[in-house]
């Protein structure tokens, strides 16, 4: 990954993507486990297309991932000046005014569009935030990604023991940004209807914002046909009534619907390759890192 970022440092913007959609391709041609699993979860999601329209769209996928590793690979190696001319920004001041508030902010997204180049470019328009994440397995990937994550003055929270310093964030007034899409074992989850399939969801957000009054922002990272990233901070999601049956899984649901909304609009952009819903997925083995303690994806 290192001789990659080297190689494709002095590179074209439009060379280093069609590098990435290569690599995708290769992948969609070797791993055939995952594959078959975007195939399959596509077909699950969007009952009414046909399959073959279903693999068209896995295929895409791989080819967007490709994209967006090496992107993200360049993007690492740019400047502060040339990362911000090929980002636009669309509803930062939702995030100023919820952040004046000082209660501090929660931003939702997924593994949606160019979630990572979000991470490099949010500090050029408005404060660090706090990025929670977990550890990979292979060193030298979190060495690199830990590096990409923090060079623009952003902090990493790593989820065992975060607890407590992402509340002394929240405290503080800083935003904190958390990836909602993620299978999370039972003890840590509840459970929401996402593409109508129920999926055990971090109920983090939901807890942190109805125990603090922080508010809650989704953010969604497009890549756009120019080339250029298009960061999205959309209205703060409305918090449950406080005699809601169950707030927190109240919030944790209207927080994936909003996510459920975009990858609807561009499902070639979402990680269909990631084993969502466990309970009807077996396990794949495949090339894709892993998180500390995580299963096969």
């Amino acid at each position: 990954m290192v001789i990659v970022r080297a190689m494709v440092a002095p590179w074209p913007d439009r060379a280093v993507s069609l590098l990435g959609a290569g690599i995708g391709h290769i992948f969609w041609a070797i791993d055939a486990g995952h594959r078959r699993l975007a195939i399959r979860q596509l077909q699950a999601a969007f009952p009414s297309k046909p399959p073959a329209a279903c693999r068209a769209i896995a295929r895409k996928t791989f080819a967007h991932f490709g994209r967006s590793l090496t992107l993200l690979l360049k993007f690492s190696t740019l400047s502060p000046d040339q990362i911000r001319a090929r980002v636009s920004f669309e509803g930062e001041d939702r995030v100023r005014e919820a952040l004046a508030a000082g209660r501090g902010v929660l931003l939702i997204t997924g593994h949606f569009g160019l979630w990572e180049v979000f991470g490099l470019a949010h500090p050029l328009v408005l404060p660090p935030m706090f990025v929670l994440a977990r550890k990979l397995d292979n060193p030298q990937l979190q060495t690199l990604l830990e590096h990409t994550r923090t060079r623009t003055g952003n902090q990493v929270i790593y989820r065992r023991g975060a607890l407590r310093r992402v509340l002394r964030a929240l405290g503080a007034g800083d935003a904190v940004t958390i990836l909602i899409d993620q299978h999370i074992q039972p003890a840590d989850a509840v459970s929401v209807q996402f593409f109508g399939r129920p999926a055990a969801t971090t109920s983090a957000v939901g807890a942190l914002a109805i125990r603090t009054g922080a508010a809650v922002i989704p953010i969604f990272a497009s890549p756009m046909p120019d080339g250029t990233c298009r960061i999205t901070y959309e209205h703060a999601i409305e918090l449950p009534r406080p005699d809601a049956p169950d707030p927190v899984v109240e919030l944790t649901q209207r927080c994936t619907d909003v996510l459920e909304m975009y990858v609807r609009r561009q499902p070639e952009l979402w990680l269909w390759m990631h084993r969502r819903w466990r309970d009807d997925e077996p396990p794949v083995a495949g090339m894709f890192p892993r998180a500390e303690g995580e299963s096969s994806s």
